[in-house]
């Protein structure tokens, strides 16, 4: 139980320094999202739902632009949430390294 307490503190410590990084992006994937929900005529809570979708690389392509526009903004969605995964990954692979040193003591 202490391995996953060192973790999870490790990482919202890591989150919190990120900040600056993090919500930046979140604030661009959505904005382009919105921006393509517009010309694609979607509801705001769709252009929400379909930005993080693809920032995510779900892709369940129930909701997907049919305009030029839109399709460009999406690769650069993908491009953005990639970059944001890569950013998470690397937090919760830093944490659970600091956990195993400094818990289980291996190097």
């Amino acid at each position: 139980m202490e391995f996953t307490f060192v973790v999870l503190h490790r990482f919202f410590y890591g989150v919190y320094y990120a900040l600056p990084i993090l919500t930046p992006l979140l604030l661009i994937i959505l904005a382009l999202g919105q921006w393509a929900g517009r010309i694609e005529k979607w509801d705001k809570f769709t252009a929400f739902y379909w930005s993080l979708i693809t920032a995510l690389t779900i892709g369940f392509g129930d909701v997907r632009p049919v305009e030029k526009t839109p399709r460009m903004l999406s690769i650069l969605i993908g491009m953005l949430g990639i970059m944001f995964t890569g950013i998470i990954v690397a937090l919760i692979l830093s944490a659970t390294g600091h956990a195993f040193k400094t818990v289980i003591g291996i190097q």
